[in-house]
């Protein structure tokens, strides 16, 4: 990827004059907002004048603003957090709450429309007769990759998320057979590694499931399953609610799958759950021939 707005600034923030230095910090001072001001506002914003801001843009490698804009909502679909739609949250008329209700109905419907249902049975069959299935997930990954390991582990055992804080991946993956599964979390912004993880992963014996959104697309040919979640969201930051419904969906499948022994597992765990004291709320039973 070439250097972003904000790199450019800073690798020639020296060699700017004085009125575009000051044009330049305002940038750098509202990045999160950069695509919602117009030249014309950077230059009152400012005290310069718009020949200033158009002489920055093109030292720094733009054309025109509009290519500035062109640029911030491309940094914004990969995972930046920009603002691209200032009224995005107005409140009149519960203007927030219905687009961000559209907005998510959109996201879901976009997810479970791109799943074949052969896919996903597919999936589910493998999470359920593996012997081990290896989470693993980084950075706003790795919350999801830890949802999915706690809703799985409900049904059956040998589940885990990898790896451990501090701790390197190597060890984690070098045992890997035909009969395990690896569900792998590859949401934007990814780390420099993640192409050559996958790669490892690809030459393993084992399956691998990818979960991620659409800029995770060219990795779909080296694994096993690949689930495009989109994150799309009305303003700054990525909203992971698709994400989190099809981790419920492929959890409850399992579970669906392995009916007998799950059920008997949540008790078990329910009853160990009071014997420890570990949740706050008192513990009931559950009669499952009534669900």
């Amino acid at each position: 990827m070439t250097p972003h707005i904000g790199q450019r600034i800073t690798a020639q923030f020296d060699e700017l004059s004085a009125q575009e230095q000051r044009v330049a910090s305002f940038i750098l001072d509202h990045f999160d907002d950069l695509a919602v001001y117009s030249a014309a506002d950077l230059a009152r914003l400012t005290g310069v004048s718009k020949s200033t801001v158009s002489r920055l843009f093109k030292r720094l490698g733009f054309e025109s603003y509009r290519t500035v804009k062109d640029h911030a909502r491309q940094l914004r679909n990969l995972g930046v957090p920009l603002v691209i739609d200032a009224n995005a949250m107005e409140e009149e008329a519960g203007a927030p709450f219905q687009r961000h209700l559209q907005r998510e109905q959109d996201n879901l419907q976009r997810c479970l429309h791109n799943i074949a249902h052969q896919d996903f049975s597919s999936l589910v069959g493998c999470l359920d007769k593996a012997r081990h299935v290896v989470v693993i997930g980084f950075r706003n990954s790795y919350p999801l990759a830890l949802h999915f390991r706690q809703q799985l582990i409900q049904a059956r055992a040998q589940v885990r998320v990898v790896p451990q804080p501090n701790q390197s991946l190597a060890e984690e993956i070098v045992d890997l057979s035909e009969q395990d599964v690896v569900v792998l979390f590859g949401f934007r912004r990814r780390p420099t590694a993640f192409a050559s993880l996958i790669n490892t992963l690809e030459r393993s014996p084992a399956q691998v499931a990818l979960i991620a959104d659409p800029t995770a697309v060219n990795f779909a040919s080296q694994v096993s399953w690949f689930m495009e979640t989109p994150l799309e969201s009305l303003s700054a930051f990525d909203s992971y609610a698709a994400a989190n419904s099809l981790i419920c969906l492929l959890a409850n499948g399992v579970l669906h799958q392995r009916l007998a022994e799950g059920r008997e597992r949540i008790s078990t765990i329910s009853a160990i759950y009071h014997e420890l004291s570990e949740l706050e709320a008192p513990t009931m039973s559950v009669d499952w021939d009534a669900h």
